[in-house]
């Protein structure tokens, strides 16, 4: 989906966004069961945000949450920050923080929708497929939130394919990596969605 980007649009504007679009659905009388988020990079982090913000207005929850290469921590605090610099193509310390101090614009980066991956309650929360590459300054991100999951006593699956850069599966059609990757995760949805109109089993 389109949503406000910043410079121009800092937070809070994208999980505005994404909330709105998520209670329009609810409202036309979609399913929650047969709806999942996901996204990649900062689509990636929205997916968990807006779960988090849909929780705590009350709303029903998505069946599933698939997040590939995901923002997850502002605060930038991971250790694969300095252990993968120089291995990660896209990225240094420099320009994520450049990014995200776009995004927070003046904002404590210490708010669970701003670093869900170190401060996020993900109680009650649906499954959760994380799937990151080894070669990424924010493998970490994926890796920290994984664990916050499980101590939530959440659903959780950390994947983790050796020797690729941050968002990996783009590349589908050209590594074979990205498109196992994107297997998986339509296996796990196909495990979690249910389609429209179906009943449960008696």
């Amino acid at each position: 989906m389109d949503y406000r980007l910043a410079p121009e649009h800092p937070f809070p504007a994208a999980i505005e966004d994404t909330l709105s679009a998520y209670r329009a659905l609810l409202d036309s009388g979609e399913d929650p069961s047969a709806i999942a988020f996901a996204g990649d990079s900062a689509g990636g982090g929205l997916t968990i945000t807006t779960c988090l913000a849909a929780r705590d207005a009350g709303l029903p929850l998505p069946a599933a949450i698939v997040a590939f290469s995901a923002g997850l921590d502002t605060t930038r605090t991971g250790e694969s920050i300095d252990t993968k610099a120089g291995i990660d193509p896209l990225f240094t310390r420099e320009s994520l923080e450049r990014t995200a101090g776009m995004y927070l614009a003046g904002q404590d980066p210490h708010q669970p929708l701003l670093s869900p991956a170190v401060l996020a309650d993900l109680r009650g929360f649906p499954p959760i497929l994380l799937l990151a590459g080894a070669n990424e300054m924010m493998l970490d991100d994926s890796t920290r939130l994984a664990a916050r999951a499980r101590a939530a006593d959440v659903d959780v699956i950390l994947d983790i394919t050796a020797d690729v850069p941050h968002v990996f599966q783009s590349f589908n059609g050209v590594l074979d990596e990205a498109d196992q990757a994107l297997d998986r995760a339509a296996l796990f949805l196909g495990q979690h969605l249910r389609s429209p109109g179906t009943a449960d089993a008696p």
